[in-house]
């Protein structure tokens, strides 16, 4: 496949994590009960939708979210994507969405990134952002499956997820709002879980503060999430996570931090209750996120309490986990985990 010059001027040094149009991206339909015909490239561009789609009407859709390098090596490569594969199926068929087939949605997302590659910023400039989303495109007025779906792969150039870059970040916790309920659709990709999070967003930034922390909704005494991150403590040298159960995303990046930690710098690992007095008072604090990477939390606010985290800045592990995930998806520490996806040419 011929690879064309990059149509638009790029500030690669000044990116952000916004939409830049790129060149083309995957389509593909699928009747309900059908199977999906492979796709193919179509430009880059809005496209027509009835407004009587399930997606419009009650939200069937999911999402991935995954990222393509440039490397020390000159390659150009996606990290664990098959990660987001096996989790696009798991959360299609928790929507009654039907799956894409893991062997196509690698090869949708390799010929997409392939396509686009002089979109790929320079190595420690950026990444190209990958989404996958399968919509429930089909006409439906009743509250049940759409009858057609469409899978979509599109990508943009992107810089750091939070303005400013590698910095400590200021969280609030809320107790009046919930991310997800237990037995909900919070460990599934669901488009719907993000836009009940916009509002508490909104909130939270009106004051100043980065992200929102959120409470299991059936006992607020525990941690679950930062708005669309996992979370990490550190305290007295173990590392703890919220355990995952059925209102927590098994991030592909949380998973990969666990993998780091317990491997490379031997600590030992739990994956269990973390309860909102264990992140106030924790040594470090940090989220998880393929857009979010590795980011340092410095300070927490709740309704009635204020905690700085260790030193407000940014810990000495957070910082080693940053550089050894980083090193590893720029291929400047050697890859033992077989996370690296070298992108095939296409022709």
């Amino acid at each position: 496949m011929e690879i064309l010059e990059v149509e638009q001027k790029i500030d690669w040094n000044n990116l952000t994590f916004s939409i830049t149009p790129t060149r083309s991206m995957y389509f593909a339909t699928c009747d309900l009960g059908g199977e999906w015909e492979p796709g193919d490239l179509i430009p880059y561009g809005d496209f027509k939708i009835s407004p009587a789609a399930g997606v419009l009407n009650y939200g069937q859709g999911v999402f991935e979210g995954t990222k393509a390098f440039k490397t020390l090596k000159g390659r150009d490569i996606l990290f664990r994507p098959d990660r987001n594969a096996k989790r696009f199926i798991k959360s299609a068929e928790r929507l009654c969405i039907p799956p894409v087939p893991e062997e196509m949605f690698l090869k949708a997302v390799e010929i997409t990134v392939r396509d686009n590659a002089d979109y790929i910023p320079p190595v420690g400039k950026g990444s190209l952002y990958v989404r996958p989303i399968i919509w429930g495109t089909g006409p439906v007025l009743g509250v049940k499956p759409a009858p057609s779906y469409t899978f979509v792969v599109y990508v943009s150039p992107v810089g750091p997820y939070f303005k400013g870059g590698m910095r400590a970040l200021h969280l609030k916790v809320t107790r009046y709002f919930h991310r997800a309920a237990p037995k909900g659709t919070g460990n599934a990709k669901a488009i719907g879980n993000y836009a009940a999070s916009l509002y508490p967003l909104k909130l939270a930034k009106e004051r100043e503060f980065d992200e929102v922390i959120y409470l299991n909704a059936a006992n607020e005494n525990l941690v679950e999430e930062v708005g669309s991150a996992n979370i990490f403590i550190l305290k007295d040298n173990v590392l703890k996570t919220p355990k995952l159960g059925g209102s927590i995303l098994p991030g592909v990046t949380r998973d990969s931090v666990i993998q780091l930690a317990r491997e490379i710098l031997g600590l030992e690992v739990l994956e269990t209750d973390v309860t909102v007095n264990d992140v106030l008072f924790a040594d470090e604090v940090f989220c998880t996120g393929t857009a979010a990477v590795i980011t340092p939390i410095g300070k927490i606010t709740t309704d009635d309490d204020f905690q700085v985290i260790g030193n407000g800045e940014i810990g000495s592990l957070t910082r080693k986990l940053y550089d050894t995930l980083t090193g590893i998806q720029r291929e400047r520490i050697e890859d033992t985990f077989g996370w690296v996806h070298p992108v095939p040419m296409y022709k």
